[in-house]
């Protein structure tokens, strides 16, 4: 695989993570190196460690399906992309009506008190890597009908994952949830579009 293919694939997988990041960030109120690492610290290692269960549990079955991989590539890819799309729009429509609600005047409007800031518990941090890490799963499952070198798969996807999760957290602190929504159909969009070639590519009708 073209490693801006994985690139691009690792990015899409990263936009859950970075997007609950800054939801961290935005929950800490203020951003220290201490919290940004340790978030990246469990997002990545669990991002990059899914894709490995997934790969080799497909690829004990992989002689046996190789005539239609590209079209499990394609669905597993597709549907993973919608799924992001479809959340990413529901957040975007939510923070639209939370904005509709607070411009009637149907929101609270009470001025908010300076909150101290909220420590980064171990606890919190497993759980929201492991649930933003369950769909790199199907992506390492999808790796093993492909030509790819797993341990360097994973070794992007995890270090992506990791700057992005920083980042997300970075800019959590300084603008919250703007770009939540955005992110994740950003990153269904790639997914999909990474599908497709896969798919084009296989049946021969795209020739790069």
């Amino acid at each position: 695989m073209p490693f801006a293919e994985l690139f691009l694939i690792s990015v899409g997988l990263a936009a859950d993570a970075f997007a609950v990041a800054m939801c961290r960030g935005l929950e800490a109120k203020r951003f220290t190196w201490k919290n940004g690492l340790l978030t990246a610290l469990f997002f990545g290692v669990f991002q990059a460690a899914m894709p490995v269960i997934g790969y080799y549990l497909a690829a004990l079955f992989a002689d046996k399906i190789a005539a239609f991989d590209h079209w499990i590539a394609f669905a597993l890819l597709g549907i993973l992309g919608i799924k992001m799309i479809y959340e990413g729009i529901k957040e975007e429509r939510k923070k639209r009506r939370e904005k509709a609600e607070k411009a009637s005047g149907k929101a609270d409007t009470a001025p908010d008190e300076e909150d101290p800031p909220v420590p980064f518990r171990i606890k919190e941090l497993t759980v929201m890597a492991f649930a933003t890490s369950i769909d790199a799963l199907i992506v390492g499952a999808t790796f093993a009908f492909l030509d790819t070198n797993i341990w360097i798969s994973v070794s992007v996807i995890g270090a992506v994952t990791f700057a992005l999760s920083v980042l997300g957290v970075f800019l959590g602190s300084k603008i919250g949830k703007k770009l939540g929504g955005k992110a994740e159909i950003a990153g269904g969009v790639i997914l999909l579009a990474i599908g497709l070639k896969i798919l084009l590519e296989h049946l021969e009708i795209l020739v790069l």
